[in-house]
Order: structure tokens, then sequence, then C-alpha cells
């Protein structure tokens, strides 16, 4: 059995009023996320707009706690190069730097192919048309080490994470009214 397929019996074997508790935690989850997690939802019988609303709210919160650490472990990074460029520059001397450690080739493809997406198409290009190729949480690691604000990067996962997830839902909810 696989995670979409636990998540869909649980979400059947819960009480009603916990169904969208279960559907905002597989939005959380990258390559589920809301569009997976709304599928999920309507698939179990919760209502489209219920379900909808769940994934995004799951899928959301995820992505803005990835923003936040990220953001923050980049402030520190850049705050730790200051200080030691100021104490070389000082004469004093800096810390020893550990060895980067080896990257594997399929990281490297990534990060390669999200360069030239971002070069592309900037903040809203990535975030808007990111979900065809990286989660969304992904997509904001990356969007907060080049450095973009917090602020923006939320505003536009979250018109991402809103759109897809409703095109999703129209179109699974449709499906699953046209069987009935």
């Amino acid at each position: 059995m696989n995670l979409i397929e636990t998540f869909q019996n649980l979400v059947a074997q819960v009480p009603e009023l916990v169904q969208p508790l279960i559907v905002a935690l597989a939005g959380a989850i990258p390559f589920i996320e809301g569009e997976g997690a709304v599928s999920i939802g309507i698939i179990g019988g919760i209502p489209p707009v219920v379900a909808a609303i769940a994934a995004i709210v799951g899928n959301f919160l995820c992505v803005l706690v990835v923003v936040l650490v990220s953001s923050g472990a980049r402030q520190a990074v850049v705050n730790r190069s200051r200080a030691r460029a100021v104490a070389l520059a000082g004469g004093g001397t800096a810390d020893e730097v550990p060895a980067d450690t080896a990257d594997t080739g399929r990281g490297t493809a990534r990060r390669e192919k999200f360069q030239r997406a971002f070069e592309r198409y900037g903040v809203p290009g990535v975030s808007l048309l990111g979900p065809l190729l990286l989660p969304t949480q992904f997509t904001a690691t990356m969007l907060a080490a080049s450095g973009i604000g917090k602020a923006r990067i939320l505003f536009w996962q979250a018109l991402a994470i809103i759109g897809w997830t409703t095109i999703v839902a129209v179109i699974v909810g449709s499906a699953v009214y046209a069987i009935r």
C-alpha cells in the first residue's frame, strides 16, 4: 500500500470532522501537496470546497515553515561569512572552512534546472510553473537560498498553491460528479 492509498483509507475511517485535517496533513507532504491532497479528499467523500481549503492550508503551512527555516539558515550563513571576512581583513584568523561535500549528479541537475528556470521566468514564473517539475517546498527552499525576500516567496507560492489546487479540485470534483 502506498502513501496516497494510506491517506485515502484514513480519510474513509475517521469521523467527518477530522477528515479535513487528514487532507491538510497530506497537503504538507512533498510530491502529494495540495493537488494530491485535494484529490484524496474528494475521492474520500469530502465536499470539493472543503477538501480544497484543507489541502491549500496544509500545503501553505508547510511552505511557510520551510521558507522561514531556509531564510533563517541562509541569513546565518551570510552573517558567518561576513564575520569571517571582517576577521580576515582586520588581521584576525578565520575558522577553518569545512570541505564541501560532494554533490550527487541528481542534486546538481535539479539545481541547474531550477537556476535556468529562475533566470528565465523569475520568482513568479518559478513559483507558478514550479509544481510541474518540483514540489513547492523544494522550490520555496531554493528561492529562499537565493536570497529572495520571504514575503515575495510566500505571496507567489500562495498563488501557485491556490491556483493548482483549485484546478485539480475542479477536474477531480467534476469527474467524481460525472461518475455518480
